[in-house]
């Protein structure tokens, strides 16, 4: 994983803005609140949040949902001309995915010490295609600050 070694594109923080608003909605549905959309030339081809609660699916992760949604709009299972905005750092099952897709670039906005794929390859074992770009941070304590609050409401409800 390249960390940061590419530059934010000014318009990084409107889109992790979108991924954000589908986070939120995963929230309301009682869903872990990650959000993602594709973008290709300048247009949002995939919005997407995690939908494993309704779905009753371990792999309904908004990585996943996305990747579906953007190679299904573009007629073919490659996106490397594509940038994906995820609100917390992909797992090791999405990050395989995202290889497997080719996808151009990868912004994030937290980091997932515990479940991210980071923290179980090296760059030279990386699960992402070699030529994937990716970037970190953008609006990490916005998309933080959903996870943290979603957390605690449930362990709210778990301890009445």
């Amino acid at each position: 994983m390249s960390d940061n070694k590419f530059p934010q594109n000014p318009r990084d923080e409107y889109y992790m803005r979108q991924a954000l608003l589908e986070a939120e909605e995963a929230a309301r549905k009682d869903e872990v609140p990650v959000g993602a959309v594709i973008v290709v030339g300048g247009r949002i081809i995939a919005r997407a949040h995690n939908l494993t609660e309704t779905l009753g699916d371990v792999t309904a992760h908004a990585e996943m949902m996305a990747i579906t949604s953007a190679a299904d709009a573009l007629g073919g299972k490659y996106l490397p001309q594509c940038t994906l905005y995820v609100t917390v750092e992909p797992c090791p099952m999405c990050a395989g995915a995202l290889g497997w897709s080719q996808i151009g670039r990868i912004v994030f906005g937290a980091s997932d010490p515990k479940r991210g794929f980071s923290r179980f390859c090296r760059e030279s074992l990386s699960p992402l295609h070699p030529a994937t770009a990716v970037t970190t941070g953008v609006l990490a304590e916005e998309a933080s600050r959903l996870m943290t609050d979603f957390f605690k409401k449930k362990r709210k409800r778990h301890t009445r």
